[in-house]
C-alpha cells in the first residue's frame, strides 16, 4: 500500500493505523513526483491512499497513474466527494477528518472489491 499525503503528521497517523490493522506500507509520498516515483519503482502496490491536494498541487496525475496500472485507490479529501469532479475516475472518497476505523473499513472494502474482480476474471 502506498500512502500519498503531504501533511507528515497525518501521513504518519495513517501509517500507524494501517500497520496496526495488519496492512503493509510500501511508502509514504508527500508530493506528486514522489508518489509517481514509488508507483514506477515499487514491485507490488495493491492500493493507494491518495490525498488530492498535495502541497497545492492536484493529485490527479497520481490517480491517472493508478488507473493506468489498474491499482485501486481511496481518495482523502477536505473537499468531500467533489475531489474527482471533472475526471473519468471513480474511486471512493473519504472526507477529512475521518476516524481510524472508517479508514480501515474503507480500505478493506476497496481491497475486497479488487480481490472480487480478480477472482471473477480468472
Amino acid at each position: 500500500m502506498l500512502v500519498v499525503e503531504d501533511e507528515m503528521l497525518v501521513a504518519m497517523s495513517i501509517e500507524d493505523t494501517l500497520l496496526a490493522a495488519g496492512m503493509q506500507i510500501v511508502g509514504l509520498a508527500p508530493t506528486v513526483d514522489r508518489a509517481l516515483q514509488l508507483l514506477n519503482d515499487a514491485t507490488k502496490i495493491d492500493v493507494v491512499v491518495l490525498d488530492m491536494n498535495l502541497q497545492g498541487h492536484s493529485g490527479l496525475p497520481v490517480a491517472d497513474a493508478c488507473y493506468q496500472q489498474s491499482i485501486p485507490f481511496l481518495v482523502l479529501s477536505g473537499y468531500g466527494t467533489s475531489a474527482l469532479l471533472g475526471t473519468s475516475h471513480t474511486a471512493p472518497v473519504l472526507s477529512k477528518p475521518f476516524s481510524n476505523s472508517v479508514l480501515v473499513e474503507a480500505l478493506d472494502a476497496v481491497l475486497e472489491q479488487k480481490n472480487g474482480e480478480a477472482s471473477s476474471s480468472v
